[in-house]
C-alpha cells in the first residue's frame, strides 16, 4: 500500500472515532460533570481506533490519535461553558494547539505507511503470547489514552472555572509550553539529518542529542508540565491534584518508554553504553568528557 493511501486510511479512522465521540457528546446521555462526558467520549474514540488497528494489523494507527485528541477535548470543554473566554483559556488554547500542530506534522512526515509499526507494539504483543488482544487493547490504546486524560486535567480546569486575571505563572506556563514544542521541533530536525548520514553502529550525540539522550520525551513532559501551571495559576488550592497528569505521563516515559528505548539501542548500536555514561538521560546539562 502506498504511503498516500496509507495516511488516508488512517485520517478516515480517526475521523470516523472524532465523528463517534462527537456524536456521543451531543447525543448521549448528559452525565452532568463534562469531565466524565469528555472521558468517556475519548474511550470511545479510542476503541474505535482500536479497531482500526486490528483491521489493519497495525497499532500504529493509534499514534496520531496522542495529538489531535488533545484539542478536540479541549475544545470541547471551551465551547461547552457558559463563562465565555478568558484570557487564560486562549493562551492554553493557542499552547495545545501549536503543540498538537507540530507533533501531527511529525508523525505526517515521518511515518513511512503501512506495513511499518512502531517497533514497540508487536514487541508486546509477541510477549503477552495468548493475551496479546488485552495487550494491544489496554497497554497500547487504553492506558495512553487514560495518561493523556488526566495531562489534560489542568485543561480542564482552566476551560471549565473562570479563574483570575492572568499572573506570572501564566508567564512562566506559556514559555515552558512554546518552549517545549521548539526544543522538540529542533530535535527532531537534529535526528533527522543524523539518519540521513549516520555511519553503521554510530549513536546519536550531536546538537540536543548531546545533552540529553532523550531531548523529545523532556519536551514532552514540559509542554505536560505547562498545562499543569495553567491550572494552577487559575486555581492555586487545587495544586495537589492538577499534578497527577505531569506525573503520571513522566512516570510512563521514565519507566517504560525509555527503558525499551535505551535497551533496544544497546542491541543495535554497542557504542551507545559511552554514551549513557556521558550524556544525561532525560534532562539537558552539559556531557561528561570522554575518559
Amino acid at each position: 500500500m502506498s504511503r498516500t493511501a496509507s495516511l488516508a486510511r488512517v485520517g478516515v479512522l480517526l475521523v470516523i472515532a472524532l465523528g463517534v465521540a462527537t456524536a456521543w457528546l451531543v447525543w448521549g446521555p448528559d452525565t452532568r460533570w463534562l469531565w466524565l462526558d469528555g472521558l468517556i467520549a475519548d474511550v470511545i474514540a479510542t476503541l474505535v481506533v482500536f479497531a482500526g488497528s486490528r483491521l489493519h494489523h497495525n497499532s500504529s494507527c493509534y499514534d496520531p490519535y496522542w495529538s489531535v485528541l488533545p484539542p478536540f477535548l479541549a475544545g470541547y470543554w471551551f465551547m461547552a461553558t457558559d463563562d465565555g473566554a478568558h484570557e487564560r483559556s486562549v493562551l492554553l488554547l493557542v499552547v495545545i494547539g501549536i503543540w498538537a500542530v507540530r507533533l501531527t506534522g511529525n508523525w505526517l512526515h515521518d511515518w513511512p505507511g503501512f506495513p511499518h509499526e512502531d517497533w514497540r507494539y508487536p514487541l508486546l504483543r509477541d510477549k503477552a503470547g495468548r493475551a496479546e488482544f488485552v495487550v494491544d487493547l489496554v497497554s497500547i490504546h487504553l492506558v495512553p489514552t487514560f495518561i493523556v486524560f488526566l495531562g489534560l486535567v489542568p485543561a480542564y480546569a482552566v476551560l471549565t472555572r473562570p479563574g483570575g486575571p492572568l499572573n506570572w505563572l501564566d508567564a512562566v506556563a506559556a514559555v515552558i509550553g512554546i518552549g517545549a514544542v521548539a526544543l522538540q521541533f529542533v530535535a527532531d530536525g537534529q535526528m533527522r539529518r543524523f539518519l540521513s548520514d549516520r555511519q553503521p553502529g554510530q549513536a546519536m550525540e550531536r546538537g540536543l542529542w548531546a545533552w540529553s539522550r532523550h531531548p523529545n520525551y523532556f519536551g514532552e513532559i514540559m509542554f505536560w508540565t505547562s498545562l499543569t501551571l495553567f491550572g494552577i495559576a487559575g486555581s492555586p488550592g487545587d495544586w495537589w491534584w492538577l499534578v497527577v497528569g505531569a506525573v503520571a505521563m513522566t512516570a510512563m516515559f521514565q519507566g517504560a518508554s525509555i527503558p525499551m528505548m535505551e535497551q533496544r539501542s544497546i542491541q543495535r548500536r554497542p557504542s551507545y553504553r559511552d554514551v549513557i555514561q556521558r550524556v544525561p538521560r532525560l534532562v539537558p546539562r552539559p556531557p561528561r568528557h570522554r575518559a
